[in-house]
């Protein structure tokens, strides 16, 4: 079997990083020499592991994309890059007929499905890629659909901490507020409680110093109406290394889709879980 080339996007950002060390360790796959990444870089290129990385800027990535695909073929595109090119890039994608993955969270999520439906190509976007933090939520999704109102009636506390450059609140967050609904209890977005003081972090949630710079922490907090109940569900990730399986068995599960001729076509990492 050949192996998948794949174009990873976002350098020289820390999850691209850990994305295409992963794929340049994997002999499943192909990492392609070049990165799409914002205007505000300058260099032109960037190594990972000593494998040397062009930067493609905005203004040069239409016509870099078609040389690339004469010169190399299909290959897919893994996007972890900033909440503000969400929309931009996977209007780019789209028009560029380039399968991709996005694990890159915020932008308007409505508008990013609607644009890939109408598409011709598929697409695998999560705003998780860990594996069994999307497990968790699909245990929350059941619970939400077969015992809905369970927790009416009590109070809802989500509050997630990551490292001081996220601009976003947490796509993983925010996609269980969904879920805590479901169960009855009325709970916006907006009411998430966003940490990204490092000296809160280590003094009063304990974070190890050497993950300030790389964590996701998420705590829920259920209280009943008298406040004599109380739950809690907690994942803490430190470090991003845990993203980087679930990327390469989203890239393998899109491979498999577009080798079947799927089109127009969104999945999410439940869908990868499952296998279809």
């Amino acid at each position: 079997m050949n192996p998948i080339n794949v174009m990873v996007n976002g350098l020289p950002g820390n999850v691209a990083q850990i994305i295409a060390r992963h794929l340049l360790n994997d002999p499943r796959f192909e990492l392609l020499p070049y990165s799409l990444t914002g205007p505000e870089i300058q260099e032109p290129e960037y190594t990972v592991d000593n494998f040397s990385l062009e930067l493609i800027r905005p203004d040069a990535r239409e016509q870099k994309f078609i040389a690339i695909k004469a010169d190399q073929g299909p290959f897919l595109s893994v996007d972890f890059t900033h909440p503000s090119a969400v929309n931009p890039n996977a209007e780019f994608y789209c028009r560029s007929e380039s399968p991709f993955v996005m694990g890159t969270t915020g932008g308007d999520r409505s508008k990013l499905e609607e644009t890939v439906v109408a598409s011709s190509i598929a697409a695998v976007i999560a705003p998780n890629m860990a594996k069994q933090i999307v497990g968790f939520q699909a245990m929350m999704k059941y619970a939400a659909d077969t015992f809905p109102k369970l927790f009416d009636g009590y109070t809802l506390e989500i509050r997630e901490s990551h490292q001081q450059g996220k601009a976003d609140t947490s796509g993983t967050a925010k996609g269980m507020v969904t879920y805590f609904n479901q169960l009855g209890i009325p709970f916006d977005a907006d009411q998430i409680i966003r940490v990204r003081d490092p000296q809160v972090q280590q003094e009063q949630l304990g974070i190890d110093p050497k993950y300030l710079a790389g964590h996701g922490w998420h705590t829920y907090t259920l209280l009943s109406a008298d406040r004599t109940v109380r739950f809690e569900f907690t994942h803490n990730v430190n470090g991003r290394q845990i993203y980087g399986q679930g990327t390469l068995d989203a890239l393998l599960f899109l491979s498999a889709k577009v080798q079947a001729g799927v089109t127009g076509k969104v999945f999410s990492m439940i869908d990868v879980l499952k296998g279809g």
